[in-house]
């Protein structure tokens, strides 16, 4: 069985699922691996425009599969700081690369979004949770540092210093709800529509200029880093004037004065 599925409700909406759910979708080798081949394949896909990325079972994704022998191991002693590197760059760089999408990524969180799985929900533009999810960094559980996979960056930006220092020293497990207070989701959903829900904001996107949405996208990330509001509005000014000459905004105008007239 694949264990990671790319199905296409549409021809502008890509559906990733994790499907390892009898682990609870827990990252394995040849997970993390399939998972970096297909955001290469999106990145690719000038048809998509909104990617939906979810769990298949009970879980969204529980983490590091530590049943699993990893393979950057085998050398052992003196290799090992070097090859083990080589693998935690690799499960590292799956946040930078769902990051580095031209198209908005949806996570449509079900059940546990544990470790890794926390740091690649928190790598998504746009996160809903379902009744059922449960979020937890986890890492520090391990015997390892608590500040992994991203979660160190994107967490404080998310919901500030105090809370994220909380949940990534302490580990303690956050539900729905709380999630939804804290602002680390935006919306909640049922576990039966979860899925439904996360087509219905794509397909939202998918009405806005092609341009419009990834450039938006882009301006987001990079002014989460803007050195002052000078610079972040060098940025939008740019990339409103590149937008206005796409034709999407003319046709965009004409059709808001249609809905008038």
């Amino acid at each position: 069985m694949a264990q990671l599925e790319l199905s296409y409700p549409r021809q502008d909406i890509a559906v990733v699922t994790l499907n390892r759910p009898e682990k609870l979708n827990a990252l394995s080798y040849e997970l993390v691996e399939d998972l970096h081949g297909v955001l290469q394949q999106l990145r690719r896909n000038n048809d998509c425009r909104v990617v939906i990325l979810t769990g298949a079972g009970r879980g969204f994704c529980s983490g590091l599969d530590l049943t699993e022998p990893n393979p950057e191991r085998a050398g052992e002693g003196t290799e090992f700081p070097r090859s083990g590197m080589r693998w935690q760059e690799r499960i590292a760089e799956l946040t930078t690369g769902i990051q580095r999408l031209r198209q908005p990524v949806i996570a449509a969180v079900n059940g546990p979004a544990y470790g890794g799985g926390l740091g690649i929900a928190l790598a998504c533009d746009i996160r809903i949770a379902a009744e059922s999810a449960r979020f937890c960094t986890q890492f520090i559980k391990l015997g390892i540092g608590g500040a992994d996979i991203g979660v160190s960056y994107t967490l404080p930006r998310l919901i500030g210093a105090g809370p994220a220092f909380d949940l990534i020293l302490t580990a303690r497990v956050v539900d729905a709800q709380e999630a939804l207070r804290l602002g680390l989701v935006s919306r909640l959903s049922s576990d039966q529509s979860l899925l439904e829900d996360a087509l219905t904001i794509a397909e939202t996107l998918c009405g806005y200029g092609k341009f419009a949405v990834e450039s938006t996208k882009q301006v987001l990330w990079a002014n989460l880093e803007a050195s002052s509001l000078e610079a972040a509005l060098h940025l939008e000014n740019r990339s409103q004037i590149l937008a206005s000459t796409s034709g999407e905004m003319q046709r965009a105008t004409e059709e808001f004065h249609h809905r008038r007239r």
